[in-house]
């Protein structure tokens, strides 16, 4: 008898963007000076998994349902990037690996704004 892994769960690509850029981030987190990675970058961690939180409700609710959700996700999202440029700006975080996360992270933005103005279209009264 064989066993096999089974197959990955098939996400959103909008979940899957954000999650595998947690995963870089996570690397990096790691590696951070203990004075960072326990104060501004324990709050980017939070907001990570607070987006992915919010981006993978929303994937299972129904379309009236998930205004809210994406809504949070995106100011969880808004927020992320302005903490993550803090932390390159005190050189916590180098050009290479800022950039690493910031390009993934415009591109989550733009799916998330996609997301928020086709709900918001769907959801009003004609």
């Amino acid at each position: 008898m064989s066993y096999s892994t089974p197959p990955p769960p098939v996400i959103l690509p909008v979940l899957q963007k954000v999650k595998t850029t947690y995963v870089l981030w996570y690397n990096y987190y790691q590696a951070l000076p203990k004075t960072q990675r326990y104060s501004l970058g324990q709050k980017i961690d939070n907001l990570f998994i607070e987006v992915i939180e919010a981006v993978a409700t929303a994937s299972f609710l129904s379309r009236q349902e998930k205004l809210p959700y994406v809504r949070r996700a995106i100011q969880k999202l808004d927020a992320l990037k302005i903490l993550l440029m803090v932390m390159w700006e005190t050189k916590a975080l180098d050009n290479k690996k800022y950039g690493a996360l910031s390009a993934p992270l415009d591109e989550v933005g733009k799916m998330l704004g996609g997301w928020n103005g086709q709900l918001v279209k769907q959801n009003s009264p004609r």
